[in-house]
């Protein structure tokens, strides 16, 4: 699972096998260490929602995704969803989740476990 924060926006990419364990478990964490502490960032399934939403406590951001779309994700073709979610003051954080393609980023990481690029031959 990687994540990419800035600003208010909150993006999310996951391979084919955390979207296979979220679509069957409603939960996902990974978490960076610091030393003595680290950053903890999970997605979560949540039954009562209607929209993806997201919060931070103790250490660890919280992306909360409605049952529907957590199933639904895992068994389509659907690349991702996002949400703008209100959070004060006429601001709002914006949550992308998506599935990790191959040959988005020109890295040197294992990509073996991402989905086809649709449009692009690596």
């Amino acid at each position: 699972m990687k994540i990419r924060i800035k600003g208010n926006s909150i993006r999310i990419r996951l391979s084919r096998t955390e979207i296979a364990d979220f679509g069957a478990n409603g939960y996902l964490t990974e978490k960076t260490e610091f030393g003595n502490s680290a950053f903890a960032y999970a997605l979560q399934s949540d039954a009562t929602g209607s929209a993806l939403s997201a919060n931070f406590v103790n250490g660890t951001m919280t992306v909360y995704v409605p049952v529907a779309m957590q199933k639904e994700w895992a068994e389509t073709d659907i690349v991702g969803y996002e949400h703008n979610m209100p959070i004060g003051d006429a601001k709002q954080l914006l949550i992308l989740i998506e599935k990790d393609f191959k040959c988005i980023d020109n890295t040197t990481e294992d990509q073996s476990d991402n989905y086809e690029h649709p449009t692009k031959v690596c």
